[in-house]
């Protein structure tokens, strides 16, 4: 059993070489899509006035990798917020897109995207359309960073690696967590987590800043969820926002990460918790360093338990740790 979705991210090479990481997706092509004319040329499309958008055809399991975190690893990679530039490469056909063959995907599609748009102060600009024509790309172009390791990418398509880690094979979207990584009963967390633990994880409280435990942690290493050990941020995301408690540019994994919206105190925030564990983690607001994407996922360093990247294979995230390629 198969799906084909077809995604448009910028340079077609690093796209495609990045999704063809992904553990479900079982063949990639480039090609041009969503244009005016019949079998374009490279040359044509980066001309810019037939309206191609250079694109990946993603042929998947969904039994293995369903639509919406096929999804999550995709927008991992792109800025759906810029409308013709993505990395040094800026032109109509470097725009970003979800293009659908199947009419069911849509409302999948369309949800995924909504829930995404509290993560951005700029608009979402990531066109979600149905697939008018795609023609395939020149065979040079096929499997073009296979052929040339070296050659130019515009994304990190280690990342694909770590986001499987993280992540793991599910045969929906959240069975991993929940097989892998499940909460013990209340009375054990009462009996095993310290007082500001458990208020903060289970009741919402927070910790003081400056004064909590990982706030000014440099080593290289992970964050896992204190009630599950489900791993959540890497120090390589990490940054020094001054406001007193761990900050991090984006979690480990899009999918191991809950948000909400939060009216307490009388303010509007948008809460962050684990999905496995339930535990309450932090907040996120988007006044992170632009060049990390923008966001500032502010966490209690209570939630959290770190681990040392020379403890990780001891600790059983020896995969993870492979995969970041420490």
């Amino acid at each position: 059993m198969g799906e084909r979705i077809y995604l448009a991210g910028g340079c077609f090479w690093g796209l495609e070489e990045y999704l063809s990481r992904i553990d479900g997706v079982t063949d990639t092509e480039v090609g041009y899509a969503n244009g005016e004319g019949e079998d374009p040329t490279y040359e044509e499309v980066c001309g810019g006035t037939l309206g191609f958008a250079e694109t990946v055809e993603v042929s998947y399991d969904p039994r293995t990798i369903p639509l919406n975190r096929l999804l999550e690893a995709f927008f991992s990679v792109i800025d759906p917020t810029s409308r013709y530039r993505q990395g040094n490469d800026r032109g109509v056909q470097y725009r970003t897109g979800i293009y659908y063959v199947n009419s069911a995907d849509q409302p999948v599609i369309e949800e995924f995207v909504e829930r995404r748009r509290a993560l951005y102060t700029k608009e979402i600009v990531t066109e979600v359309e149905p697939l008018r024509n795609f023609y395939r790309a020149e065979d040079y172009h096929q499997d073009y960073l296979k052929k040339h390791p070296h050659g130019y990418c515009h994304i990190d398509v280690s990342r694909a690696a770590a986001f499987c880690a993280a992540t793991g094979p599910a045969e929906d979207e959240r069975s991993f967590c929940r097989e892998r990584y499940i909460a013990p009963p209340e009375e054990e967390l009462r009996d095993r987590l310290t007082d500001m633990q458990y208020r903060v994880t289970r009741e919402n409280a927070t910790e003081p800043p400056f004064s909590n435990e990982y706030f000014d942690e440099d080593r290289r290493g992970i964050y896992v969820d204190i009630v599950t050990g489900e791993p959540l941020f890497s120090s390589e995301d990490k940054f020094d926002s001054g406001c007193g408690w761990p900050a991090f540019a984006r979690p480990l994994s899009p999918d191991a990460i809950e948000q909400r919206a939060d009216h307490s105190h009388g303010m509007v925030r948008t809460e962050v918790r684990s999905r496995a564990g339930d535990s309450h983690l932090g907040h996120v607001f988007a006044d992170g360093p632009a060049a990390l994407g923008g966001l500032r996922y502010c966490i209690n360093s209570a939630a959290l338990r770190f681990i040392p990247s020379e403890e990780m294979e001891r600790e059983g995230y020896g995969e993870l740790k492979a995969a970041l390629k420490w």
